[in-house]
């Protein structure tokens, strides 16, 4: 049987910023945006602030009334990659098995370590605090859902072993909600079969699952029963699934000229880090977030996987368009998913494109031959060097991957 640990480190942002400054140990800290951009958003805090009531994703404001002697930082987030970076070598001296799925979280296949596995947890959880100055909790089970349900038993600093045989004693009676990989839209669903707790998911037919949510339903009715079987894969860093980039705007806008204005800025973004990572996409995602904290999303598919910074921004402002309801809008998100290496792209003949591959079919012929005689990917249009464009990455919670590509 796997035993695999999940590494949940506690406050992580917070923490780092006590590792660097001891006399912020002990107090409320919390990490928040520049309340003047309209960002005053807790993005995480102490557990002395949360002792408070304060919580993440509370507005500034508000968390300064619960709490008057709270110490406010904007966040540093070439200190926290260099942290987690930092993290993730002490795990990867443990076992190779490391997969990094945040910047802050990531799970160890320790199967084969001659270790008893809490063992292996107290001596990474040791010296994480010893080297780093670190807390974190670990979660210890026979796979990924079990594990990162165990690492939020007991926080902070705490080791938590979930085996399957317990599922019903320890996950049946909570209520779905608090089921990893359902929210409040899948909750809802869910409800509406008479579904409020784990356990009714455990237990319901298969099939009515699987009617009401597709194969996401199948997934969640075989977590609710104990069962995952995703392995560990280190190599999971190395596969990028989607490039986006969003913007606060200052003030709520309800002026469809800076909102349009606005989108093509973002589209362009996303399409130069396509361009530099080499990658291209087929499904466009436009987030709307309104005045009242009420989110849109709309998406479309393409027929053709593109990098075009003006496909992507025609998409993304039709799905605006499409979803805008008119309201003072506070934040808006452009996101490529879907995303594959453009060498993989093979555009669809049409009217358009036809006598340009028709043009091209002789050097084709050529290119063929030669890599059916000296294999496959032998000879390359072109030469694949690395791109600059600028400072091009996708979204900070997924940038920090780059730092562990090593």
């Amino acid at each position: 049987m796997a035993v695999i640990l999940h590494v949940d480190m506690n406050s992580f942002y917070a923490s780092v910023e006590q590792a660097k400054n001891p006399a912020l140990r002990g107090k409320p800290l919390a990490i928040a945006g520049n309340p003047k951009e309209r960002k005053g958003i807790i993005v995480t805090c102490s557990y002395e602030a949360r002792a408070h009531g304060i919580y993440t994703t509370m507005p500034l404001f508000e968390a300064r009334k619960l709490c008057r002697e709270l110490i406010v930082l904007p966040p540093n987030f070439t200190m926290y990659r260099a942290a987690s970076k930092a993290m993730f070598t002490v795990l990867r001296d443990i076992t190779p098995q490391v997969e990094p799925v945040s910047i802050d979280e990531g799970y160890m296949d320790i199967t084969a370590l001659a270790q008893h596995p809490l063992d292996v947890a107290k001596h990474i959880q040791q010296r994480l605090y010893k080297e780093l100055q670190l807390p974190c909790s670990i979660g210890i089970a026979p796979n990924k859902f079990l594990a990162k349900t165990a690492s939020d038993m007991k926080k902070p600093l705490g080791i938590t072993v979930l085996r399957k045989r317990q599922v019903p004693e320890v996950l049946w009676p909570l209520a779905v909600r608090e089921m990893h990989g359902i929210g409040k839209s899948t909750a809802a669903k869910l409800q509406t079969l008479g579904i409020t707790t784990i356990g009714e998911l455990a237990n319901a037919p298969l099939a009515q699952v699987r009617g009401l949510l597709g194969k996401n339903g199948v997934r969640l009715h075989e977590r609710a029963n104990g069962i995952d079987p995703r392995t560990v894969d280190p190599m999971a860093i190395y596969d990028t699934k989607s490039v986006g980039n969003s913007k606060t705007l200052p003030r709520d806008e309800d002026d469809v000229a800076v909102l349009h204005a606005l989108l093509q800025t973002l589209s362009t973004q996303v399409a130069e880090r396509l361009y530099a990572k080499r990658l291209a996409g087929t499904t466009i995602v436009v987030h709307i977030r309104d005045h009242q904290w009420r989110t849109t999303t709309k998406s479309k598919t393409l027929h053709n996987a593109t990098a075009d910074a003006r496909a992507i921004t025609e998409a993304a402002i039709a799905l605006f368009d499409a979803g805008w309801s008119g309201e003072p809008v506070r934040l808006l998100g452009v996101t490529m998913n879907h995303v594959i290496d453009e060498q993989h792209v093979v555009e669809q003949l049409s009217l358009f494109t036809y006598h340009q591959y028709e043009k091209e079919e002789p050097l084709q012929q050529v290119l063929t031959e030669i890599e059916q005689k000296f294999g496959e990917g032998s000879i390359v249009r072109g030469i694949r060097l690395p791109r600059e464009v600028g400072d091009v990455t996708t979204s900070f919670s997924k940038d920090f991957l780059e730092d562990l590509k090593e």
